[in-house]
C-alpha cells in the first residue's frame, strides 16, 4: 500500500503514487508508458505522475481529478524541497496540467492501440475504475482503484453496471473487516464530540484533504456543529465546487461550509481558545497544521483525537493507535489526550469486495490481481478457493504473463 503502479504490455500505466512519509517511497524500477491513467488525486495514486512528463506520455483523467491533483502536486513539491527529495518540478506538474486530456465517466476513447472508458469509483469526487481492451490481444482488463460501493453523505456509491473482463485487478484494502452502519458510526462519533466539548475539552479531527473533510464537515453540520476547518481541504472545497456533478449533492456540500469557520495560520492560536471542533489535515498525521493542534492539546485528558480513516503502517496515525505516542517536533511524545478512531472509510469493505469479485467471477473473469492492502494475500486465496479462476497477490516489481 501506499505506492500504487500498474505497467501492462510495457506501454500503459494505471496510476503512478507515493508514499508520503519522512523519506518518501517511490515505484520500482524505470518506466517510460505511452500511455497514463490516473484513476484519482490520492498521493497513492497520483503523487509521482508529474515525474513521467519528460517522457510526453498521454495521460487521462477526469476534471475534477486534473484540479485536485494540481494542488497536492504543489503541495508535494513544496514538502520535497523542504526534504531535498524532489522527483519532479514545477515545468513536470504545469506540463501535466497543460496536456492531460480530460475524460468524463462512460465515455470510450483510444489511445496506443487499445480501448478505455473510467467509471465512477465512488472513493473521492473524480475517482475512477478503469476498463481497457487490448485490440491485439482481445484481453479485456477491469481495475478497480479505489472503490466504495455504499453511498455517503458526499459521494454516490461506485456504479456497478460494468462491462465483463478477462482480468480484474481489485484493492484489498479493507478484506476481512465489514465497516459499520453509516447511521450509526455517525452517530457515534457526534456525541463522542459533544461529549468533549462538553467537558471542556477540545475534538481535534484529522482527515484527509481529499472527500473526508468535505464529508465529515457535512455530518458535523447535520448535527449542528459548526468547525473549524484547517488545511488544505478548503483549497480543495473550491475545486470541487466546479464540478458540483462529481458529488451526491451539491447544494448540502456548499450549505455545510457557509456555516464553517475557517482557519488561516494567522488566526490559528485563537482556535483553542474554547472548547472546539477542529477538522484538519492531514489524516494520517505526517504534517500539516494537525501536529499544531495536537501539540497543543497532548496533554489534555478532556480533550481527543477522532481518527476518521485508515492508518497505513508506518504512519504518525498508526503510531498514535498501537503505542499512544507520535512523532513531533523532532521527538517522540507521549498523548494523554483520548485517541478514537472511525470508520468513515471511503473504501469497499469485506462484503463488498466479495460481491465484486462475485460478479466479475460470474461473468468470466479467468484473473484476479489482489492488490493495495496489507491483506491481498488472503484475498487471492479466498478467491481460489471459492471460484474457477486464478488469483494473486503480485510481489512489489513483480510480473506476469497472460496468454
Amino acid at each position: 500500500m501506499g505506492r500504487s503502479a500498474i505497467l501492462i504490455d510495457g506501454k500503459v500505466l494505471l496510476d503512478y503514487g507515493m508514499k508520503p512519509a519522512d523519506v518518501p517511497e517511490f515505484p520500482v524500477g524505470d518506466v517510460f508508458p505511452e500511455v497514463v491513467i490516473v484513476s484519482h488525486a490520492h498521493l497513492d495514486h497520483s503523487g509521482v505522475v508529474p515525474n513521467l512528463m519528460r517522457s510526453s506520455p498521454s495521460v487521462y483523467m477526469t476534471p475534477v481529478t486534473r484540479e485536485l491533483l494540481y494542488i497536492l502536486g504543489k503541495d508535494t513539491l513544496k514538502l520535497g524541497m523542504q526534504q531535498g527529495i524532489c522527483v519532479f518540478d514545477e515545468k513536470d506538474l504545469n506540463d501535466l496540467m497543460n496536456y492531460a486530456f480530460m475524460t468524463p465517466y462512460r465515455e470510450r476513447f483510444w489511445s496506443s492501440g487499445y480501448e478505455f472508458e473510467l467509471y465512477d469509483a465512488g472513493h473521492i469526487p473524480g475517482s475512477s475504475s478503469i476498463y481497457m481492451h487490448s485490440e491485439r490481444d482481445d484481453i479485456n482488463l477491469f481495475y478497480t482503484g479505489d472503490i466504495k460501493l455504499e453511498d455517503t453523505r458526499l459521494l454516490r456509491k461506485a456504479d456497478t453496471n460494468l462491462p465483463e473482463a478477462d482480468v480484474l485487478i481489485i484493492e484489498s484494502t479493507y478484506f476481512g473487516k465489514n465497516h459499520p452502519d453509516r447511521r450509526e458510526l455517525e452517530r457515534r462519533f457526534v456525541a463522542s464530540i459533544e461529549e468533549t466539548l462538553d467537558a471542556g475539552g477540545h475534538a481535534i479531527v484529522p482527515c484527509f484533504a481529499i472527500g473526508r473533510t468535505q464529508e465529515i464537515v457535512m455530518v458535523l453540520h447535520a448535527h449542528g456543529i459548526t468547525p473549524y476547518v484547517d488545511g488544505m481541504g478548503l483549497s480543495v472545497l473550491r475545486k470541487i465546487k466546479k464540478h458540483l456533478s462529481f458529488v451526491r449533492d451539491g447544494n448540502a456540500l456548499v450549505e455545510a461550509f457557509k456555516d464553517a469557520r475557517f482557519v488561516t495560520s494567522k488566526n490559528r492560536k485563537k482556535v483553542l481558545s474554547e472548547p472546539s471542533v477542529v477538522v484538519t489535515t492531514a489524516g494520517m498525521l505526517n504534517g500539516g497544521p494537525v501536529l499544531y493542534y495536537i501539540n497543543k492539546i497532548k496533554d489534555d485528558p478532556r480533550s481527543k483525537i477522532l481518527l476518521t480513516g485508515y492508518q497505513i503502517e508506518g504512519t504518525n496515525g498508526r503510531r498514535l493507535l498501537e503505542e499512544g505516542a507520535i512523532e513531533l517536533n523532532g521527538g517522540v511524545v507521549k498523548v494523554r489526550a483520548k485517541v478514537e478512531q472511525y470508520d468513515f472509510s471511503a473504501h469497499a469493505d469485506d462484503a463488498d469486495l466479495k460481491t465484486l469479485v462475485e460478479m466479475f467471477c460470474e461473468r468470466g473473469v479467468e484473473y484476479v490481481f489482489t492488490v493495495h492492502g496489507e491483506n491481498a494475500a488472503a484475498f487471492a486465496e479466498w478467491i481460489r478457493e471459492n471460484f474457477d479462476c486464478e488469483s494473486f497477490a503480485p510481489n512489489l516489481g513483480e510480473s506476469f504473463v497472460i496468454e
